[in-house]
């Protein structure tokens, strides 16, 4: 019997990574991304697109968000996910395109107001809440009207791992990071917005040589999205190169392992 010669053991799982990569993961299922036109929101719109999605991309950006839509077949919408009848329109565009939704990514967040607790404008904390929170709300309850009944779906929403340990978000972010937590229903994803790269930077991460890109937090949510992951629910899976555990060593001096307020996360909680 002849094996082919490998220069590594790593060699051999490129090699079957290699062999599954034609493997399209989510062939004609149909999502809606909030968020959708940078950072982490672009990058899995453009994955899952690549793995045989449509894919509706909904965003405050529009020039940025349709052209990425377009670039992918794709399906651009306006979409400010504080505002419900928002919301309900991008899942309705993608009930009325393909006459189904599979997968809801609620990837849209701001960070808010920073500073002390004592210095808060209530006005900002409310303005925060809307998106944070009330925006999350508004996909879970469109997506679910969609799915239940139909075959259900995947439910992705961002979270933080300032919801985890305190200390690496502001007291505001980290409040409505914590509020997406208590919802065990749902599958639940949780990353940074924007510059994953420069939030979770090779000091945050156990991995030598190695920092957080948007790349990784898309193929997480590809993972959480498809079929394959479908007995996995009401757990938290954290993707951070390992950045909350080194906190819990080196907790008493956070700046030595964080490059910025937070890590990147994954929590997982359902499919329908």
């Amino acid at each position: 019997m002849n094996l082919p010669t490998l220069d590594s053991p790593g060699d051999l799982y490129m090699e079957a990574d290699a062999q599954r990569s034609d493997k399209k993961r989510l062939v004609n299922k149909v999502a809606v991304i909030t968020g959708g036109a940078r950072g982490i929101g672009a990058a899995t719109a453009k994955l899952f697109a690549e793995n045989g999605a449509h894919v509706v991309v909904a965003d405050v950006l529009d020039e940025l968000g349709k052209s990425l839509a377009d670039s992918i077949g794709g399906q651009y919408i306006h979409c400010d996910v504080a505002n419900e009848a928002d919301v309900e329109s991008a899942v309705q565009l993608a009930l009325v395109w393909k006459g189904k939704l599979d997968i809801m990514f609620n990837s849209a967040g701001i960070s808010g107001p920073g500073g002390s607790i004592t210095n808060l404008k209530m006005e900002e904390m409310s303005a925060l809440l809307s998106i944070n929170v009330n925006g999350v709300v508004h996909g879970i309850k469109h997506a679910s009207r969609a799915m239940i009944g139909k075959g259900g779906g995947s439910i992705v929403c961002t979270s933080s791992s300032a919801a985890i340990m305190g200390g690496l978000a502001s007291h505001a972010y980290t409040l409505s990071k914590e509020a997406i937590l208590g919802g065990k229903f749902l599958r639940k994803v949780d990353m940074r917005p924007e510059e994953v790269g420069q939030i979770v930077g090779e000091n945050g991460s156990l991995l030598r040589g190695r920092s957080a890109s948007v790349d990784d937090m898309a193929q997480a949510v590809l993972f959480l999205a498809r079929n394959e992951s479908g007995f996995v629910t009401a757990h938290n899976l954290v993707v951070d190169g390992g950045l909350l555990e080194k906190g819990n060593i080196a907790v008493q001096d956070p700046r030595k392992w964080v490059n910025g307020m937070e890590a990147s996360e994954l929590n997982i909680c359902s499919r329908g």
